[in-house]
């Protein structure tokens, strides 16, 4: 697995191995990158964990249609905002776990080229600098697109899901100050 050019230490390569099992063939390439946000596991996990509302945070994400509720199975048409090579995606919700805050999606339509694209993402408590924080990691599997290289694919993808990390960073610290929930663990 291809790691966006990070080295991980021993914990995230603990919750990797664990979560981020994916299994690419010779024309697939997958990676997973992490993020540490200085807010609390539960104002992170609430906004991830909507399927039904990824615009959120999601920057490219300007509106999201559900059909059915929020079980596993359900089905979201996004509506990609401009400056993207798409304009919607179809995506279904594969794995939702409350106690261990992990989101699986699939990719099953739309205008793209992110063909047999899966994610998991997962939400993991740490303390940052004394106070509560928060360890994101999300990982990806993909095909390689005629023309394109493994690398060139993981790049791309990786630089999306590094803007919707460090967006999700931005929205949950700026809720923990708002609600003045950071715990002093020192």
């Amino acid at each position: 697995m291809n790691n966006g050019g990070e080295s991980y230490g021993l914990i995230e390569t603990q919750y990797i191995r664990r979560h981020h099992r994916h299994e690419p063939r010779d024309n697939q390439c997958t990676s997973a990158l992490v993020k540490h946000i200085r807010a609390p596991v539960h104002l992170v996990w609430s906004l991830v964990r909507r399927f039904d509302q990824p615009q959120k945070y999601k920057p490219f994400v300007s509106r999201c249609i559900m059909q059915g509720d929020l079980d596993i199975g359900s089905v979201r048409e996004v509506n990609v905002k401009s400056g993207l090579p798409a304009t919607t995606s179809t995506e279904m919700l594969e794995q939702l776990d409350d106690e261990e805050h992990i989101l699986g999606i699939r990719i099953v339509g739309g205008d793209h080229r992110l063909r047999n694209y899966s994610s998991i993402i997962t939400v993991h408590p740490e303390v940052i600098d004394g106070m509560a924080g928060t360890m994101v990691i999300e990982s990806f599997l993909v095909d390689v697109p005629d023309g394109n290289t493994r690398d060139e694919t993981c790049y791309f993808v990786e630089a999306l899901i590094r803007c919707n990390l460090s967006s999700l960073a931005d929205v949950s610290e700026s809720m923990a100050v708002q609600l003045g929930s950071t715990t002093n663990y020192v």
